[in-house]
């Protein structure tokens, strides 16, 4: 680890499981789901007709309705998880330097649900007819930049896109603005909002998503030798990462510091992981080199854990060989079996979990594990949330074009 330390003081969180952070984590702990069938169009004729839907969200609790309508609920989630995080830190925005306080936030896909929208109205109503603020809405950056503007943080702005570790890089890249004096203060998210009909049809093109139907709740089996394909999710993730000598000053709650980040690339496929986890396990190795921390001081994982077929073994592989026989220590669990795969979200989602979880001392189980994989035989957390010391732990991304990222995070 070099450079200037970075702590996590303020979370926030929208999930199908809650529209905030406790809400979100309290389910997790409580093995519940957020999995059910999809209720916002009529999907009789796909293949996979449930997903993690966010229920009963309300854009006016992030922005006046007239403004809300001007953004895609993609960016609607990442503002009201950015509007709890900044509340969560406590900082005072009105005495703070702003061009000092930035803000990354990843996104996978983008404004999914108005670019069918708008297509259908180019097709019905003709091109005069394309509301004027499709683009703006639609922009991967857009999350990003509407943050900047509601808060008015003038530091280091941008998106990232990395597939399902686009958003585990923003709190990586944010980490290091930080740490290269770039900034003092960032908020790293992430959002997704790919529930729609073209992300269902599209996933399902590529039998990537379960189609366990009869019993939705139960369909996210990470690491379980049933499993099928993954859940789509939805929702937003936020975390305020300050300068360690600042938020001490300022009396700060410290959740977590961010000790290590580690960034690699497969060079293999688009969609499948490389044979053996090898560059998961390149990626873990690095960010336990910049953590400066030996295998054995970490005590718990949350993993990628999609519950895809190919996917969970590779990732159980490749921390058998970054971690060696301290593999077999860890705990391990997933937060899709409950909340579904928030795609280009999840990172910054997992990371807020990864870091209440070393905060209260208690990891969350991987829900649905029943008949575990024999090629996933490490401790998966089955059963029931575990009380345990958690001084350190990692949250791992890996995404479609060979994309993987490692945050480790721990106490100061």
């Amino acid at each position: 680890m070099s450079g200037r330390r970075v702590v996590v003081t303020g979370v926030g969180a929208v999930t199908a499981l809650g529209h905030d952070a406790p809400s979100t984590f309290a389910g997790l702990l409580g093995g519940r789901s957020g999995v059910g069938p999809i209720t916002r169009w009529d999907a009789k004729d796909f293949a996979t007709r449930f997903a993690a839907e966010v229920k009963d969200f309300d854009p006016a609790t992030v922005l006046e309705p007239h403004e809300a309508r001007k953004l895609d609920p993609f960016v609607l989630f990442a503002m009201a998880a950015a509007k709890e995080a900044l509340a969560d830190c406590g900082i005072d925005l009105e005495k703070e330097d702003r061009t000092r306080f930035g803000a990354v936030v990843g996104v996978g896909i983008g404004g999914l649900t108005d670019i069918e929208a708008q297509h259908n109205v180019l097709l019905e109503r003709g091109p005069r007819r394309v509301n004027p603020f499709f683009i703006p809405k639609i922009m991967m950056n857009a999350a990003a930049g509407q943050i900047s503007i509601r808060h008015g943080l003038q530091g280091p702005n941008y998106a990232t896109a990395s597939a399902c570790a686009s958003s585990a890089h923003a709190v990586g890249l944010a980490m290091k603005a930080i740490r290269w004096d770039e900034a003092d203060v960032m908020l790293a998210g992430g959002s997704e909002a790919a529930i729609t009909t073209l992300g269902i049809g599209g996933f399902n093109a590529l039998k990537a998503l379960s189609t366990r139907n009869d019993a939705p709740q139960r369909a996210s089996r990470p690491f379980d030798r049933d499993r099928d394909g993954f859940v789509m999710g939805e929702g937003g993730g936020a975390l305020i990462l300050e300068e360690y000598g600042r938020a001490k000053r300022r009396g700060a709650r410290i959740y977590a510091e961010v000790k290590g980040f580690g960034m690699t690339a497969d060079a293999h496929h688009i969609t499948a992981p490389a044979p053996g986890g090898e560059g998961a396990r390149r990626a873990m190795a690095l960010a336990l080199r910049d953590a400066a921390l030996a295998p054995d001081a970490v005590q718990y994982v949350n993993a990628h854990g999609t519950s895809t077929p190919i996917n969970d073994p590779l990732e159980i592989a490749a921390m058998k060989a970054a971690f060696g026989e301290h593999a077999r220590r860890l705990a391990i669990s997933s937060s899709k079996s409950m909340i579904g795969h928030l795609l280009g979200g999840s990172g910054a989602v997992e990371a807020v979990v990864t870091a209440l979880s070393i905060h209260r001392n208690v990891v969350h189980p991987t829900a649905n594990l029943e008949n575990p994989d024999p090629e996933c035989d490490l401790d998966c957390v089955p059963g029931e949330a575990r009380t345990m010391e958690v001084r350190n732990a990692m949250s791992n991304s890996l995404g479609f074009g060979g994309h993987n990222a490692s945050i480790v995070l721990g106490r100061p």
